[in-house]
Formats: C-alpha cells, sequence, structure tokens
C-alpha cells in the first residue's frame, strides 16, 4: 500500500555524470557531476547543468568542483546536497520518502559506504541500498550474472575503469583503476602540448576525443583542426591532428586498461575463461564508445568484445531493474539471488 504513495529510485552517481531511474518511469534525469559552491559561505549555489555552464567562467570565489573523483565521496556536505537535489527533483512532492538505490565503486571503503549510507538517509531517503557498479553494469548489459556461468564487464566510467568476472550473483574477479575518459582527456591534452607545443582546455580535449579518438587501425584517417594558445608567442595557433596521432596519444591510458583486464583474467578459473571466450565481454559507460577500443581489446586478449547497447546508461539501468524487489531485502549492499 505505501508503494502507492511513494518512489523507489535508482541513482548511478559517477564521475562526470548522475542518472537517476525511477520505477515505472524510467531514466528521468541525466545531468553532470557537477556543484558550483561560494567558497567564502559554502553555500551550494547551482548543481548538475547549470553548475557545469559556470566551469572555468566563475570569479575566485565561486567554485565549479566534481565531488566525485576515482571512485571517491571527497566531500560529505556537497555530495549531500547533490544527493538531496536529484531525489527532489526525481520524486517530486510524495507523501511517503523513497527507497534508494545508488551505484557505487568497487574500491570504495566501508567509511565511504556508511557515509553514503547516511547522506542518503540525511538527504530524505527512506531505505538505502547500495550497489556495486559492474554489478549493475553488467545487469543493464543484459548479462545473466546469477546463473553459474561466467560474465565479464569492462566498465569504463569518467574517473573509472573496473573490470569485474561474475558468476551466481558475486564477483569472482576483479579489478579498479583511476583510469576513464577524465584521463583520457589529460592525454591528449599533455599530447597537443608537447607535439604542438599549444596549450588547450579540457572541453577542446574532449571535443578532440570525441570527434577523432581511434586507438585501433587508420584506413581513412580523420582530421580535425584545432586552436589553442602558442605557448612560445603567448597568440592563437591553429594546428591539423589526425586521428592516428591518438594512438601515442592514448597510448598511457589505454595501456593501463589492458593491463588491468588482463590482470582480471589471470585471476579468473579456467571454467569461467571458458565461458567468457563463448559469450564475450562487454564494455560499458562513456570511456567504453572510444572508436576502435573494443577491436583493441579483442586483439590483445582473444576475447570477443562488444559494446553495451545503451554503454552510458547500462549502470543505472541494471540498479533500475532491481527496483522492485528492493522491499524484501535488508538495507546496505544488495545481494542479489543465485539462479542454478
Amino acid at each position: 500500500m505505501l508503494d502507492k504513495f511513494s518512489r523507489n529510485i535508482a541513482i548511478d552517481f559517477g564521475t562526470a555524470s548522475v542518472l537517476v531511474y525511477v520505477q515505472g518511469q524510467g531514466i528521468v534525469l541525466k545531468e553532470p557531476s557537477v556543484v558550483a559552491i561560494d567558497t567564502n559561505t559554502d553555500h551550494v549555489m547551482q548543481v548538475g547543468q547549470e553548475a557545469m555552464k559556470m566551469m572555468g567562467r566563475t570569479p575566485a570565489h565561486i567554485a565549479a568542483i566534481r565531488p566525485m573523483k576515482n571512485g571517491s565521496f571527497n566531500h560529505y556536505e556537497i555530495t549531500l546536497q547533490m544527493l538531496r537535489y536529484f531525489i527532489r527533483r526525481a520524486c517530486g512532492k510524495v507523501w511517503i520518502p523513497p527507497r534508494v538505490l545508488i551505484t557505487v565503486p568497487l574500491a570504495i571503503d566501508d567509511i565511504q559506504l556508511s557515509a553514503v549510507m547516511r547522506a542518503s538517509h540525511e538527504a530524505g531517503a527512506r531505505h538505502t541500498y547500495l550497489i556495486e557498479e559492474p554489478k549493475a553494469a553488467a545487469i543493464g548489459a543484459g548479462l545473466d550474472i546469477r546463473s553459474p556461468v561466467g560474465s565479464m564487464v569492462v566498465n569504463i566510467g569518467g574517473g573509472l575503469t573496473e573490470i569485474a568476472v561474475l558468476s551466481m550473483g558475486g564477483l569472482v574477479a576483479s579489478d579498479s583503476i583511476p583510469v576513464g575518459g577524465d584521463k583520457f582527456d589529460d592525454s591528449i591534452l599533455s599530447y597537443v602540448r608537447r607535439r604542438y607545443n599549444i596549450l588547450i582546455g579540457e572541453r577542446t580535449a574532449e571535443d578532440i576525443k570525441i570527434r577523432i579518438g581511434d586507438v585501433y587501425e587508420h584506413k581513412k584517417p580523420a582530421y580535425m583542426k584545432v586552436t589553442g594558445r602558442s605557448l612560445t608567442e603567448g597568440t592563437p595557433k591553429e594546428v591539423l591532428i589526425s586521428s592516428k596521432e591518438m594512438i601515442e596519444a592514448l597510448y598511457e591510458p589505454i595501456t593501463a586498461i589492458l593491463d588491468s583486464i588482463c590482470l582480471v583474467i589471470e585471476q579468473t578459473p579456467p571454467e569461467l575463461v571458458g565461458d567468457i571466450l563463448q559469450k564475450g565481454m562487454v564494455l560499458t559507460g562513456g570511456g567504453s564508445m572510444l572508436r576502435g577500443l573494443d577491436r583493441l581489446i579483442e586483439r590483445v586478449t582473444g576475447i570477443p568484445t562488444f559494446v553495451a547497447r545503451k554503454p552510458i546508461s547500462s549502470t543505472v539501468l541494471g540498479a533500475g531493474s532491481l527496483l522492485p524487489y528492493l522491499k524484501s531485502m535488508p538495507e546496505g549492499l544488495v545481494t542479489l539471488p543465485t539462479r542454478v
């Protein structure tokens, strides 16, 4: 009866963006994980899209920051404000506070888990549940992780890449590294500075990644004109960059991801490796959309590799699919039932 007057919601709290799923409605919000605060008073001025617009355009006393960095919630009060904002936006006015399922990184420790639970309750949740991001991403990508068959997911977010082999509802082998879409942007920025001696901004580096980023074969290279500030003359300078250069520019973060994937495969029991060789591994998260990455991983590992149909929203879709079952679960980390 209570559910008629309340709403169950799932929140994917990522480094780059926050996605919110409401039971019965689907994804209702997708906004940047950015908060603008007045550093003199610690007052939160804007959250999400409006705060994103302020990045790089604010006076000294206003800071646009990301509370989530490399899988860690660095600012408790700001995280609380963000949760309160998104819960209110998603739920509107309800008689009964919602049950809230929040995705969390693999590397999160017990202290941070408790902090997220506490912040969720203070933000207005009636009950709070947590699920590891790779589990939710695998479910959202259509993998049956409850059966006694190995499934492998590589979730490449803004700040983290998490690799997991799952079976019977649990993690068999996993790894988490602080490499993701943001690191791709940083590597491109550094490459352009080193190769062309010009300085570009983060948004320009991201634009290069999206438009010509490619880490595999280049039969027909793409080109892009890029304008930055000359480090020698201090004046604007335009250069032409080829997609072929992205292999060199992104070598370090891509190598780190490949090494982590190989490490997880080495830690996986042979029987489950056989399952994965038959089924393939699935890539999720915004970073998985980098052109050529799936083919490169397949060439290096020998395992068929596919990008999920909805890579950016896979995690919140997986979490959202579990919302109808929350009332029968205890608060805290969700334990999935096995299916034999």
